[in-house]
């Protein structure tokens, strides 16, 4: 039996929630302010035309989150709940372990992170797989704006995933054929 192509999505949550938090809203973001995560799954689904195994990396320091967990598994994420020493970034070090591992196989895979500390891992994938980023376009490390030349793709989770339901207040440079000065009156 043929095995079909997957890609992977590995979501590094709280780099996400903190750009929201910190660099976007200046404040923690409400329930309904965060990314539909299901979305992400769809639109890498729709976008490379194959499957999707989302994985969901979260530090839980001894106290499992089990509504968001179970919200997780719900729409088809595998939580990957970590506990360290509290000077380990264990979400970064299992990401990190993880793009290691899928060296190995054959299966693309799309980051969901801004954080620089990716940069190497990503490089290292892009062997003639997919592989993409998404987060936010003006908050990602400039390391990996040079992938981009060697095949890198980015997704943009509010335009191009849009994977939030209200519009977040972003200042983004507009392409002049998506200007509508509607918008701004």
């Amino acid at each position: 039996m043929a095995h079909k192509r997957v890609t992977y999505v590995l979501v590094d949550g709280e780099n996400i929630d903190a750009t929201l938090g910190t660099s976007i809203l200046g404040r923690r973001p409400r329930p309904e302010e965060r990314p539909r995560w299901e979305r992400v799954l769809r639109h890498v689904e729709e976008r490379w035309g194959q499957e999707s195994q989302g994985l969901f990396f979260l530090a839980a320091n001894n106290e499992l989150p089990m509504t968001f967990v179970q919200a997780l598994l719900a729409i088809g994420f595998r939580p990957v709940p970590l506990s360290g020493a509290p000077h380990e970034k264990v979400v970064d070090m299992a990401i990190q372990r993880t793009m290691e591992a899928l060296r190995e196989r054959d299966a693309d895979v799309v980051l969901v992170s801004n954080d620089g500390d990716f940069v190497d891992g990503m490089e290292d994938l892009l062997d003639g797989r997919r592989v993409g980023l998404a987060g936010f376009v003006e908050f990602r490390n400039s390391g990996f704006i040079e992938l981009q030349e060697r095949g890198l793709e980015f997704f943009d989770l509010e335009y191009d995933v849009h994977a939030f339901n209200e519009s977040l207040p972003r200042v983004r440079i507009i392409p002049i054929a998506e200007f509508d000065p509607q918008q701004f009156l």
